[in-house]
């Protein structure tokens, strides 16, 4: 009679059964997922969350840009005008640029002048049969004091006696002074 009742009442008593089962084997397939691969799936959505909360403001910010780059294409006069006060900017320090360059070039010249004039000096000293070498300090100097009026404090040179004599030679052990090393003696340290 249990199957005439069951047949007899229909699918309706039969069902309540194999949803059991079903929950039940569901429950047994999540227990033993969770059991074997518990920690790993909690560490994948704590990942997740975390790529989530990094990702979410720049998705929000990317409709804005999108707007505002939207509203510069519908403003063509703004981008001119920007782009134009770029193209200032920079002719403005090409011009700077190329006064520096000039400057540079004047200088340069300027120099090679100099030098010019110094070869000629000692040239024609050289001609006339003196040293040249002395004209070349001379006009060195001279050159030097015209630079050193326009740049800062000239050095200038001592005329303070040497330390030691001439024949001086540490190696040979004279003239050494009371200075003198001597090896300490050999043994053991006097510590105890």
């Amino acid at each position: 009679m249990e199957l005439g009742d069951r047949g007899g009442a229909g699918p309706g008593p039969g069902k309540p059964a194999l949803e059991r089962e079903g929950l039940e084997l569901l429950q047994h397939t999540v227990g033993a997922l969770l059991s074997s691969y518990g920690w790993y799936i909690l560490l994948a959505c704590a990942a997740i969350y975390f790529i989530v909360q990094k990702i979410s403001p720049n998705l929000r910010l990317r409709p804005s840009s999108q707007q505002g780059a939207a509203g510069a294409a519908v403003e063509p006069d703004v981008v001119v005008r920007r782009q134009e006060a770029l193209l200032a900017s920079r002719l403005r320090m090409q011009e700077e640029l190329n006064a520096q360059a000039e400057r540079y070039k004047e200088k340069q010249r300027q120099l090679e002048e100099q030098k010019r004039r110094q070869k000629i000096e000692m040239w024609e000293s050289m001609q006339e049969g003196k040293s040249y070498k002395g004209n070349l300090k001379l006009s060195q100097q001279e050159a030097e004091s015209g630079a050193s009026t326009s740049s800062a404090v000239p050095k200038s040179k001592s005329n303070k006696k040497p330390l030691r004599g001439g024949g001086y030679n540490p190696l040979s052990g004279e003239g050494g002074g009371t200075c003198s090393w001597r090896p300490g003696r050999r043994g053991p340290s006097a510590g105890g």
